[in-house]
């Protein structure tokens, strides 16, 4: 698998960290399933970092994890998702895909995975 399949993997367990740090609130077992996907994830994010430069890495890892637990909210938790969120939503999702054109390879990477 190249970096941004490591990436997008790390950010689908952040989804899942955050949302069973919510769901732990009202039921003590999520915390286990919080542990399982913040280990994974970061597991995932470190293995990206071979090959995707820091910045770009982290941005859109919280960006996957912001944008998912938005709808997260939205859809588990009856939270509000007003216009301005969609907007602002948007956005966050147009930053996250530019990043991903413009972010570039570690100088670490091994040359293979450079050209991918």
């Amino acid at each position: 698998m190249t970096g941004w399949h490591w990436l997008v993997l790390a950010g689908l367990l952040e989804i899942g960290f955050a949302t069973a740090l919510k769901l732990e609130q009202t039921q003590p077992a999520f915390f286990y399933v919080f542990l399982v996907c913040a280990y994974f994830s970061f597991d995932f994010l470190s293995r990206a970092l071979k090959t995707i430069p820091l910045g770009t890495a982290y941005a859109i890892w919280t960006g996957i994890g912001a944008v998912g637990a938005v709808f997260a909210g939205t859809v588990l938790f009856e939270e509000s998702l007003s216009p301005a969120r969609l907007v602002l939503i948007g956005l966050l999702i147009t930053a996250l895909i530019g990043l991903k054109l413009a972010g570039g390879n570690s100088k670490n990477a091994p040359e293979k995975e450079r050209s991918a």
